[in-house]
């Protein structure tokens, strides 16, 4: 009977290694996307600066205005963000016209800032509910499918560069690396 575990366990073997393999390659194309500048240009730090990286404006090209959604997140400390993006459905098929989604404009919390940060740092903090804004790995494929915003990156509209690959593929990634036990590269 002994042998009979054994052998069942080291059948397992394979098993395990190729599910956690395949949840450190859907983590690297989950990378991808949250290393994106239309990622990270709002997954900002606490200074509160988004950005305007690479979707046309050139790198290193802080959002226009001089604006700082500051500890609020919303931009209440200077020009709120709902000034101009508007949180409304809409096609946002003009080119430069101020972006619309079916939601209150807002940066994420200090906790998920992205920007400059490397793969595996980026992948403990979204596997820590104390730096993911508190969400089960289910809350977290969750909002990944249903968040506007996450939807937005994927359809930015007319002139604007998307996030790479599309929503449903980020999907099924967030819920191969879940299911894998969240891996990352340094483990």
């Amino acid at each position: 009977m002994m042998r009979m575990m054994v052998a069942l366990t080291l059948a397992a073997l394979p098993f395990a290694a190729q599910a956690q393999d395949s949840g450190q390659e859907a983590w690297a194309r989950i990378f991808e996307v949250a290393s994106h500048p239309r990622c990270t240009n709002c997954h900002v730090g606490a200074d509160g600066r988004p950005a305007w990286d690479n979707l046309g404006y050139g790198s290193d090209r802080l959002h226009g205005m001089n604006i700082v959604a500051g500890e609020s997140r919303i931009g209440a400390e200077s020009i709120p963000c709902r000034t101009c993006h508007i949180s409304a459905e809409g096609a946002n098929d003009r080119p430069h016209a101020a972006p619309q989604v079916d939601d209150a404009w807002r940066l994420p919390p200090v906790e998920l800032a992205w920007r400059g940060k490397s793969s595996a740092e980026i992948c403990a903090q979204m596997r820590d509910p104390d730096s993911n804004d508190g969400l089960t790995p289910e809350e977290l494929v969750d909002h990944v499918r249903t968040s506007v915003f996450v939807a937005y990156g994927f359809t930015p509209g007319e002139g604007r560069d998307p996030a790479p690959r599309t929503l449903a593929d980020l999907t099924l990634d967030f819920e191969i690396w879940t299911a894998a036990g969240m891996p990352c590269a340094a483990d």
